[in-house]
């Protein structure tokens, strides 16, 4: 669902729009920078590239998009998760609770008025899971983002302003400002 939301999957049928675009009206490349301005990604598994620092799997997608004070704005979204002392570590030196930093900072680095995050605790402990959820609904208030959660968390989906339920492709159930 997150990638047909996305533009990285086409749909089979019907159409997918994403602040006022229709996406299957553009070509790859205008999705890819479409997404690259109004879109974060907080994936499950992180998609750090392993070879790169945290600081510049963070300044990856600012220097895709000629950011300006790309470094400086890069350093200061580590430091807003907590990780200025960990930003030369690459992801293999870092826990799995500061591998979902590295990728919640990369999420925020370029200001998206969309984020989507796919199950983003779902490797994490429940401690460090916690923990990534606050500082994931801390970072979104503050940066004022419509946040799309994939989650099998019942406690994750209850933060949240609006729940559906999905099975099989649809929904099941529109859960609105009711508790779960």
């Amino acid at each position: 669902m997150l990638a047909l939301l996305a533009g990285l999957d086409e749909p089979t049928s019907g159409k997918v729009w994403l602040n006022g675009v229709e996406l299957s009206t553009m070509d790859e490349d205008g999705r890819a920078l479409l997404r690259n301005h109004q879109v974060g990604f907080i994936f499950q598994s992180f998609h750090l590239l392993s070879s790169l620092t945290a600081l510049e799997n963070v300044l990856l997608p600012l220097e895709l998009s000629g950011t300006m004070e790309a470094m400086s704005l890069a350093q200061e979204a580590l430091e807003q998760v907590g990780l200025n002392s960990r930003m030369h570590h690459y992801p293999r030196q870092l826990s799995g609770g500061e591998k979902q930093r590295v990728a919640i900072a990369r999420a925020f680095v370029t200001t998206p008025s969309l984020l989507f995050a796919d199950e983003p605790t779902g490797n994490l402990d429940n401690k460090s899971g916690e923990l990534i959820l606050n500082l994931l609904f801390q970072l979104n208030a503050a940066a004022n983002t419509t946040l799309v959660l994939v989650t099998h968390d019942l406690t994750a989906a209850a933060r949240c302003d609006r729940v559906l339920e999905m099975a099989a492709g649809s929904i099941v159930n529109n859960v609105n400002d009711q508790t779960l």
